[in-house]
């Protein structure tokens, strides 16, 4: 029997994207999925869709060789038609999440490729429902409450990542009109809440990693810093409900842990000093940090200590963020089916644990 859904996810690949998959297999029986995925040096689209589409599961997948930063997405004329004549819903989370990529590279992949899905989408005669997947942090360098109806309120940003995604965000807004679609605003995603298993160990992992084996402990932030994190398992559900929820329709919705949920950085750092025994972490002024002591430290250290110096300068503006997300529309649509973000501190232990017993992913961890 043909599949009533057909579900076209980009990003599929990715941290997230992963997740999501196996979310929509469990949630949608009836469903089949179209994965846009990239070819990379020796190995094909499925063959990176082979190594996480359980075999039980593959005759429910379709997997085409594309990219979202290419013209009609990489595909073939008689692909792209007829992907557009059977899809159903899409999911667009694919991305560049690097901060050091210039304007024009960064716009090409995260507004160029927004465009290209979006046109796609306008052009499906069966779609139902589009999501886009951004994230909070188009709220850019904003001290205050971040509401999730608002985008461009003259904030400045922190880096190309961030403005593009606030660019994107604008350009998917701009066709809610025409294209039924959801806009999905995730905070810092980190691992599984109930195993702490993750892919990605950057973000908070980095500076976990390097105070957990004692090679920094001097934090170039505020105490009060807020950190607002959130487990992969919860936001893949919640993409994965909102996507059939016609309430949702319209809507921006903050995937994050909230006011009531988010941390500071001094509470993260108390628990990480507990778990890992190290010693207790000194604060300094950033501004002071990194206009003073980095570049004097650059010049007398070398080595580890040094690199430590050198790879931290992208992180330097989350040790000092004090904004919070409002999640209204998230508490109004995801908690009637039970989906909630766990409070950061309920699962960080998890996280640490998977750390270690990954060796910080350098080595596999069976997990029940």
């Amino acid at each position: 029997m043909k599949s009533e859904e057909l579900i076209l996810i980009t990003g599929a690949s990715g941290f997230l994207g992963v997740q999501l998959v196996h979310e929509l297999l469990e949630q949608r029986p009836h469903a089949t999925l179209a994965l846009l995925i990239r070819d990379r040096a020796g190995e094909t689209a499925q063959q990176r869709a082979d190594s996480f589409v359980p075999p039980e599961d593959r005759s429910r997948v379709q997997v085409f060789s594309g990219d979202v930063s290419q013209a009609a997405c990489g595909l073939d004329a008689e692909t792209y038609a007829r992907l557009q004549m059977e899809t159903t819903r899409v999911v667009h989370s694919a991305a560049t999440v690097r901060f050091d990529h210039s304007l024009d590279e960064a716009r090409r992949i995260n507004v160029e490729g927004t465009r290209r899905i979006l046109d796609f989408a306008a052009g499906a005669r069966r779609l139902q429902s589009f999501a886009y997947v951004g994230t909070a942090y188009v709220a850019g360098e904003r001290s205050d409450l971040v509401r999730e109806d608002e985008l461009a309120i003259g904030q400045t940003y922190r880096n190309t990542y961030e403005q593009t995604k606030a660019e994107a965000e604008a350009l998917v807004h701009s066709r809610l009109g025409s294209i039924p679609g959801i806009i999905l605003r995730p905070s810092i995603i980190v691992g599984d809440s109930r195993t702490g298993v993750t892919s990605s160990f950057k973000m908070m992992y980095w500076p976990l990693k390097i105070y957990a084996r004692r090679l920094w402990r001097t934090v170039p932030g505020y105490p009060d810093a807020v950190l607002d994190i959130v487990p992969v398992d919860f936001v893949a559900k919640a993409v994965a409900g909102l996507l059939f929820d016609g309430a949702a329709l319209g809507s921006t919705v903050h995937l994050c842990a909230g006011p009531r949920g988010s941390a500071t950085i001094e509470q993260v750092a108390c628990r990480a000093m507990q778990y890992f025994n190290g010693p207790a972490p000194r604060y300094v002024d950033p501004k002071f940090f990194f206009a003073v002591l980095r570049p004097f430290l650059l010049i007398s250290l070398w080595g580890r200590k040094r690199r430590v110096l050198r790879d931290g300068r992208a992180y330097r503006d989350y040790f000092s963020m004090r904004m919070q997300f409002d999640t209204s529309n998230a508490e109004r649509l995801l908690q009637p089916a039970g989906v909630t973000p766990p409070p950061v501190l309920d699962y960080l232990d998890r996280l640490f644990h998977y750390c270690v017993a990954s060796d910080w992913g350098r080595k596999p961890v069976s997990v029940s």
